[in-house]
């Protein structure tokens, strides 16, 4: 068994709105449209495997990304910026080097069924990566917010990738965050409730987690793209 807390019913547009408009920094607004397709990107992966596999978890991570890129999507729109995906069609991104890797994640993930969970490992290992450095770089009540919560979501969906690893006699290592910290997550417990509250505070209400079955079957964004684009390809290789 694996455990997934349900975030898909999160209002995101009534949590955002709490928060007033703030001046966005040029690094602010490209960490915004990288990260609007880097969960996309993730989602779209998820549905591709869970079509080949048919594994539950993916399609439940999958729908938990959707709730996440349309977060972003909600601090694009409050900004007036322009929404860099321009259609719902898998695979597709306006960054190029997203459209080449999400090729070689699903090549990769379609090899084994062990291979594929380690590739959803490895997107959520990475977004917790990227998250971190953006926000550092993040200093809008909103953003911070926003990426509070999909951290929180990659952290939970770590841990779940791990434990189907594991049931299927595999390993994972992490590629982008440290070992302690990996070790430090899955080691937790699920993580519940919303990062949002009025004036900044963090909420503490709790959740609803679901149970499913796991079977056998540099702080700059471009920067952080390109060591996600090394680091993958080194480890398809």
């Amino acid at each position: 068994m694996y455990q997934l807390y349900d975030d898909t019913q999160v209002n995101h547009q009534q949590e955002i709105s709490m928060y007033a408009v703030e001046e966005l920094s040029p690094e602010e607004i490209d960490g915004l449209i990288l990260m609007r397709e880097e969960e996309k990107l993730a989602r779209d992966v998820y549905l591709e495997l869970y079509d080949i596999w048919g594994q539950q978890i993916f399609l439940n991570i999958a729908n938990s990304e959707s709730t996440h890129t349309n977060a972003v999507k909600l601090l694009l729109d409050k900004y007036n910026l322009t929404d860099p995906v321009t259609g719902d069609t898998r695979g597709v991104f306006t960054n190029q080097d997203l459209n080449e890797l999400y090729a070689s994640l699903v090549e990769t993930g379609s090899t084994s069924l062990l291979d594929s969970l380690i590739v959803g490992a490895t997107v959520e290992d990475l977004d917790i990566y990227d998250l971190q450095r953006l926000n550092e770089i993040s200093d809008n009540q909103d953003i911070t917010a926003v990426y509070d919560n999909l951290e929180k979501g990659s952290r939970n969906h770590l841990r779940s990738f791990t434990k189907v690893i594991e049931t299927n006699g595999g390993s994972y290592e992490p590629q982008y965050i440290s070992e302690s910290e990996y070790l430090e997550i899955i080691s937790g417990d699920m993580e519940t409730g919303t990062g949002y509250g009025a004036q900044g505070n963090l909420s503490t209400q709790s959740g609803q987690s679901n149970q499913y079955q796991g079977t056998s079957q540099d702080t700059e964004p471009q920067g952080v793209l390109g060591k996600f684009w090394q680091g993958v390809m080194n480890w398809l290789r």
